[in-house]
Parts: structure tokens; sequence; C-alpha cells
């Protein structure tokens, strides 16, 4: 049974993008036996549990078969089809709320060193995502089973024979096949992981899916072949995918021109108009529902030396101080001029494109609907509203910082220093931020790391501003929620963790959308991890988008999230290129392709 994942977007932004003819059939020209792309630099990780990158996620979807997968169908939708067992089933509910399923894995199903592929290796791999001592990003991913518990994980998902996987719900969940897809629910084998450092080597490295893992030359080239033993071998066209590894966007665009690299990921910001004009039929801007944000590091002290405020008072004085400099930056500058492929200037934290409880509205065009503002989501984003902001800001930061009147400069607030990985454009968004800023007197450093440095500076918390961005995992808003949870991996902005810890600086008021929860300056524990807890158990459609939005205003009042704009996703595609398609959770699809001399 196909389940398709269906978003709202404008009519411009189709699901399942295709690139050149989008078809999956080739001419009598020759074609080549690989692909030559480039989609991000050195990846931190290729192992399912651990990865929490777009671009890993690419790799993990060549090289595992899950329970489930995404292709297109013939009209170019994306859709979620079964990949490893026989068929997508529907669940049983229980007269205790719990949804039971039971899946059957299909004959044959191989591990790359030919042994065979078992439900208990779901099992070990779902349940070893969970184990605090993974620490995995994505553990939280499991919280809708039954039995799911962040210390103490005993999911309720089980292996009555090596055909079988049983897996129980807590309650119903309307996105539960898109997680079957999500990389972190792909399978791995014990005895393979058990060597920590199996998903570095070639050697070593241990999968399933349409492709093995060959070779891998580290910051340099990664390599795929196609596995014969795949179940769905048949419908794989490419048989080599060579990943080259760079976060040069120069070095990119030089490649492509020259006809070495098919696909590239990125290109030059100052060459964007040039290549739109010169290369019509290869130059892509995709859907993509994410949003580019700046965060803050809640437990970075941002108030001035003079300032005798602690605790809770301290920690309302910057959400609004954080909240003020988010109105400092204009973003149809930023999408209009160093962007420049479509993006949206952001005013929320979820992105456009997902929908809200009647399945038609977007849902950020709801956001903060209460405060009864005239424009979307919780400041004017438009280009009217930036003198406004400006003032505003100015207004609120004098409350804290010493302002020179003539100069129009502040003089007291604390050097600041911004964290960005390697890109061009990434690069240009810090200058531009830090010139704003400089404009009244706030001076801001800029820090560069590569990719994976990066990602582990950041999550360690040792920051005070970051670059950042999320592409959803499955359409629901809960995506975007769910990662500021204290536990979770992905909150990076430290919220419940460290001094935040037990900070009682919070409050969330639920009782309306049919929960008990309602509490005034609690901790972020109480208020936020109660609020996702209620979401997630929560079966009323209109009840649960409600308490999201909830849970978005308690995020979006702390100012640690600064957002800039909607995500789109450009891209060059060789027109040599067949079968190529992209997806808007981020995912690039080469196995369908086929490339002509």
């Amino acid at each position: 049974m196909k389940k398709v994942f269906s978003v709202l977007m404008a009519a411009s932004m189709a699901l399942g993008l295709a690139a050149c003819s989008g078809s999956n059939t080739t001419t009598a020209a020759s074609t080549k036996s690989e692909i030559n792309v480039c989609i991000a630099s050195e990846p931190a990780t290729i192992d399912p549990a651990l990865n929490s990158s777009v671009d890993g996620a690419t790799y993990l979807i060549h090289l595992f078969s899950g329970v489930a997968k995404y292709e297109q169908d013939k009209d170019g939708k994306l859709v979620i089809v079964p990949d490893a067992v026989k068929e997508l089933v529907d669940g049983v509910k229980g007269s205790d709320g719990k949804v039971t399923y039971t899946y059957t894995l299909r004959d044959g199903m191989k591990w790359s060193d030919g042994s065979a592929v078992t439900a208990g290796d779901f099992v070990y791999a779902w349940k070893r995502a969970v184990d605090p001592a993974t620490a995995s990003d994505y553990g939280y991913m499991f919280s809708v089973i039954d039995g799911y518990d962040e210390t103490a994980p005993n999911l309720n998902v089980s292996a009555p024979d090596d055909k079988t996987l049983k897996v129980v719900l807590s309650n119903e969940v309307a996105y539960w096949d898109q997680l079957l897809a999500f990389p972190t629910y792909f399978p791995v084998k014990k005895d393979t992981v058990a060597n920590a450092n199996w998903a570095t080597d070639p050697s070593t490295y241990v999968c399933n899916g349409p492709y093995k893992l060959d070779s891998w030359t580290h910051n340099s080239e990664l390599t795929l072949v196609k596995n014969d033993d795949y179940w769905d071998a048949s419908k794989i066209t490419m048989k080599t995918i060579n990943f080259y590894l760079s976060d040069n966007a120069d070095n990119m665009l030089s490649n492509y021109k020259n006809g070495d690299w098919q696909m590239i990921d990125d290109v030059p910001t100052n060459e964007i108009k040039t290549l739109k004009d010169s290369y019509p039929d290869e130059y892509f801007v995709g859907s993509q529902l994410g949003t580019y944000y700046v965060c803050w590091n809640v437990n970075q002290n941002i108030l001035p030396a003079k300032s005798t405020l602690t605790g809770a008072e301290a920690e309302k004085a910057q959400q609004e101080i954080r909240n003020a400099i988010a109105l400092l930056y204009d973003r149809n500058y930023i999408c209009e001029n160093i962007g420049q492929a479509g993006q949206v200037p952001a005013s929320s934290f979820v992105a456009l494109g997902l929908t809200d409880a009647d399945g038609t509205t977007e849902f950020y065009k709801n956001a903060n609907k209460d405060a009864g503002n005239s424009y979307v989501g919780y400041f004017d984003p438009s280009a009217d509203a930036v003198t406004s902001n400006f003032d505003s800001a100015i207004k609120t930061l004098k409350k804290y910082y010493t302002y020179d009147e003539a100069t129009k400069k502040f003089t007291d607030v604390p050097t600041l220093t911004y964290l960005y990985n390697t890109s061009a454009g990434h690069k240009a968004i810090g200058e531009y931020l830090q010139s704003a800023l400089a404009n009244v007197g706030i001076t801001m450093n800029l820090e560069n790391q590569e990719w994976a440095t990066f990602l582990s500076t950041r999550k360690s918390g040792d920051f005070t501003i970051a670059r950042n961005g999320w592409l959803a995992d499955y359409n629901d808003p809960i995506s975007f929620l769910d990662l500021w949870t204290t536990d979770s991996g992905n909150n990076d902005v430290q919220l419940g963790k460290g001094a935040d810890k037990d900070l009682k600086a919070y409050s969330i008021d639920l009782t309306k959308y049919g929960s008990k929860l309602k509490v005034t300056n609690g901790t972020w524990a109480e208020t936020y991890d109660k609020a996702i807890d209620e979401i997630k158990s929560c079966t009323d459609t209109n009840n649960r988008y409600g308490m999201m939005h909830a849970a978005e205003d308690l995020l979006m009042s702390t100012g640690t999230i600064c957002p800039l704009y909607y995500y789109t996703d450009l891209y060059m595609v060789s027109k040599k290129v067949k079968g190529f398609f992209a997806s808007p959770l981020g995912y690039k699809f080469f196995m369908y392709t086929t490339v002509t001399e």
C-alpha cells in the first residue's frame, strides 16, 4: 500500500522535483555506468543512528533498506512505499489506545556481507538508537513507540521470528510511515556495529540497501557501487556513484563546468545570476521544508558588565535582548542580495509548506495568531517594516545597554562571536549580520569551522551565536518542535541544559486544548518538554495542532531562535543526467539515474 507524502506548496514548488527531463528512461545514446556528484564536504558520520545531517541522510538512503522508502510515482509525486517489508500495514488499535503494527520482511533480504537480514536487526537498531550510551541526536524520534523512556529505554518492539517485526505505538501517529522511511529507523547489524569505528572504513561497513560502500578517501571522495543482492536491484540503473567531498562552491562549479561532475549542490553566490541565464535547463531552485536561522546559546551571558540582574530576571532580560537583535536584520536584503534563489523571509521557526490542522492552510500562516498582529509570524519580515523593526529594537536594547545619542551606538554590549561552517554563502550572511550590528555599536566577530568540527562545536554548546538550519524530517510541525526538548541531541541552543536546567523562567498553558498542563515560571523540562509529551500523546487533530502553536510560541519567546529565511534547494544537474530527483526534505536520489555519453 502506497502512502503519499503530500505537503502544501506554491504551484511553482512541485514535490519530487525531477531534474532535466525527469524521465527514468534513456535515449538511444550510449550511457555511462557511473555518475560524479558533489553534495557536501566530509560527512561527520554515516552511521544511521548517529547521522543528523541532510548530506549524511542522502548517503544513507542509498546504502540502507529500511521498512519504508521514498520513490516517485508515475506522475512524479513523492510517495512512501514498502522497502524491506512486503507491505506497509495498517495498525490495529487496542482497547488501551495503543496501536500495534506487524510487518513481514521480504524473502531473501541480505546484508552486504552475505548474511541474512532479520527482523531482529531492526529491533536491535531501534533500541540501539534510543540507548543513551549511543548518544543519537535522533533518539527522541522513537518516543511515539510504547515503552520509550529517555533514561531507560525499553521500546515495545519485538521479532517473534526472523521474518516478523512487531511494534506497538503509544497511540495513533499520523506520520508513522514517514518515520519508517527516516534513516535513524534503518537496521544495522549487531556484530558489525560492535566495532565503534565500523562506519568509517569500507572494509568494515555493512549495509543492506541499493548500494555498498566501495571506497572512502576521507575529505576527498566517497564511492558507492550497486548492490546486486538488494531486493529491488533490477530498478537500480546507476552502477557507481562517486560522491566528491567539498565545501568550496567555486571548486564545485569549476568541476561542473568542465564536465567532471554531473551534479553539484551549491554554487558561488556571485555566480547565481549568470548561471540562471547561462544554464536555464541545468540550474534548479526546488522546494524545501526548512528554515535558515541564527541560534543563541541560552547559557551565554549577554548582559552588560554593569547589570545586577540574576536568575530568572536575567534570563527574561536576555530573552528581550535576543528578540530585539533579531529585529535589526533585513531579511529581504539577505534573500534578494545574498541568497538570490527565491528564499522567503522567515518570521517563524516552523517552515513554509507544512500544513495546519485543516490539511490546507500552512502552519506558519497561523503562527502567533492570538497576538492579533496584522502580519504573519512573530515579527513583520516585510521590507516596509525594516525601519519600525529597527526603532523597536533600539528602544528595547536601551533598557539594558548604554546608548550614545551622538553616535547612535551602544557602548557596553559584550563582544559577540558568530560561528558558521565553511561556505561562501554562510560567510556572506555572517558578514551582513556583523555589519548590521556594527551599525549600532555591537561588535560581532566571525569564526569559521569546517563542517564536522562545526557540528561538534555547536552541539557541545561551545558558542555564543551560530549559523543554523533545519529541514523537516517528515511533514508534521512536530519535526521542527521536538528537537528543542531538554535531552534532544539537536537542542544546540542548550535550552534546559547546563545553567538553564533549573532556571524557572518559562510558562505555558495548554488547558484550552484539553490538556491539564499549565505552568507559570517553571523550568524548560516542566514546560516545553511536558508540552511536547502532550502533543505526541494527543489524538485530537485540532487540539494537537493548537498545542504545537503554543509550543512554538514558547520557543520563540526565548529569542534563542532567530529565523532569517525559509529554504529553497539550489543545485545544478547536467542535461546528460536523466532520472534524478530531490525531495523537500533535502535528500538527493541518484539510484535511478542514467548519464548519456
